[in-house]
């Protein structure tokens, strides 16, 4: 009888810790199967308010503010085969809250801001990357000085979109084209005036995401996404983005987006939120191991790299490298 009841007995803990959340083992399973994120070798240089692109397996971090608020002209680059780093050649001025985009194997950094987070002075300079020189040199500057834009290529064309001015939150919508080294101004303009917003590309259309809707403080974030066809020159609004976030990152992999980090007054988000651009919703997933704003997210095959940023609103630094696997 004693045996009987044991067994019972043991049967019924076995069963409890199988079985029970959140300490039970098929949870402990569940948990480790959905397990997404890996750390990556850190960056050199310990920076927030960085611009990130990428050219082949080699993700470029660019720029930004180190823990003192000196503006740097720092170049690193990440090689993902080797989980290495280097530095090349620097920016050919420092700048933090810039922009990058990449295309035909150079580099376009646009914007951002020249001067130490006490005194925010627009740029409107653009210099161009060439990494088998190793050399930078300077495009036509851009027709509106600004910094915490966003700047991508769509069929060969690089649009600056939004950004903060000189007091001014700006909607502007300014395209480059490489080939000529020249700037069209009149393009259709943002129907939101953000910065400090996230975007990205997916079937040659732009989504700007999140960003603040106020000036440089206090902080009032967004969770908008708006979508631009620059075939059609023509913008429409979509399924917010599920919290309100400055400050992020983002990086789309087969039709989906994800958008990661941010902050607040008082905080920085670990958020990692995909939206599908199919179906038009957002889901969240496992969250970014280290909260924090300023990042850079740059997406190589099935795998987004998050680099960099501050890990508390405000002025602070990170060279964290958590790597997300989507698959």
């Amino acid at each position: 009888m004693k045996y009987i009841l044991s067994t019972t007995l043991l049967f019924s803990l076995m069963f409890c810790i199988l079985f029970s959340s959140p300490f039970g083992l098929l949870d402990i399973i569940y948990t480790e199967s959905i397990k997404s994120w890996t750390i990556g070798s850190p960056m050199p240089t310990p920076r927030t308010e960085v611009a990130g692109t990428s050219i082949g397996n080699n993700i470029y971090v660019i720029g930004g503010l180190d823990s003192s608020g000196r503006v740097l002209n720092t170049v690193e680059v990440y090689n993902i085969d080797n989980s290495s780093w280097k530095s090349v050649a620097p920016l050919p001025q420092p700048l933090h809250h810039t922009a990058a985009s990449s295309f035909n194997n150079k580099i376009y950094v646009v914007g951002g801001y020249s001067t130490s987070i006490a005194n925010w002075v627009p740029s409107d300079k653009l210099f161009i990357y060439d990494p088998l020189l190793d050399k930078w040199i300077e495009g036509k500057h851009m027709p509106t000085a600004r910094g915490a834009m966003t700047a991508n290529f769509v069929d060969g064309i690089m649009y600056v979109i939004g950004g903060y001015g000189f007091s001014k939150i700006l909607d502007i919508n300014e395209a480059y084209n490489p080939l000529t080294n020249d700037w069209e101004i009149n393009k259709t303009l943002m129907p939101t005036p953000r910065h400090h917003a996230a975007s990205t590309v997916v079937d040659d259309k732009l989504f700007i995401i999140g960003g603040r809707i106020v000036g440089l403080y206090p902080i009032i974030n967004s969770n908008l996404n708006e979508r631009y066809d620059p075939k059609e020159d023509k913008w429409i609004t979509l399924e917010s983005m599920p919290f309100k976030r400055s400050g992020i990152s983002s990086a789309s992999i087969n039709g989906s987006i994800y958008v990661f980090g941010g902050e607040d007054v008082i905080k920085t988000f670990n958020n990692n939120e995909k939206y599908d651009v199919k179906s038009n919703k957002w889901i969240s997933l496992e969250p970014l191991p280290t909260a924090r704003h300023g990042l850079a997210a740059v997406s190589i095959n099935d795998t987004i790299f998050v680099i960099g940023g501050g890990p508390k609103s405000g002025l602070s630094v990170t060279n964290v490298n958590e790597i997300f696997n989507v698959k």
